[in-house]
């Protein structure tokens, strides 16, 4: 009797144990997929943030240089903020000769429609460069993807 009472226990404990494993098998790929999930949907706005140097830009006048700092500073931003959304295109290729790489050459492109995006601030950092910040509510960025798919879509027909 007292053997039988044994069985049954162990038999009991190790299908709730089996029963138990399911249970963190299932919840742990959902926690996987909520991993996975973009990160734009986690987050209420996207920001981007801008640089550009004064010195560099093409004008002699100084004050000019400091605005023209401020425009490619804001068109960083914009670059930035459109990778975001859109993501990057890269392109990449390797030489190998003699079983040993002779080069690589990487080249990436941006390239999407951003319209809603608020300027948060333009900054200078330093004494040669500025930074500007953008932001975009994520309500917007379905409804850039898809108006960018539609451009897409009419520029191919």
């Amino acid at each position: 009797m007292n053997r039988l009472f044994t069985a049954c226990l162990t038999a009991g404990l190790i299908l709730l144990t089996g029963c138990e494993s399911v249970h963190l098998v299932a919840s742990k790929s959902a926690e996987k997929a909520n991993m996975l999930a973009p990160l734009v949907e986690k987050r209420e706005t996207l920001t981007a943030t801008g640089y550009a140097v004064v010195a560099v830009q093409n004008h002699r006048n100084p004050a000019q240089q400091r605005l023209m700092a401020i425009r490619a500073s804001k068109l960083d931003a914009y670059r930035a903020l459109t990778e975001q959304v859109y993501g990057q295109q890269i392109d990449a290729s390797s030489t190998v000769a003699d079983m040993t790489v002779t080069s690589d050459s990487f080249r990436a492109k941006v390239e999407g429609v951003i319209y809603g995006a608020t300027l948060v601030s333009i900054t200078p950092v330093g004494e040669d460069t500025y930074e500007t910040t953008l932001s975009l509510d994520k309500s917007v960025v379905q409804d850039l993807r898809t108006l960018y798919l539609g451009q897409i879509t009419a520029r191919s027909r």
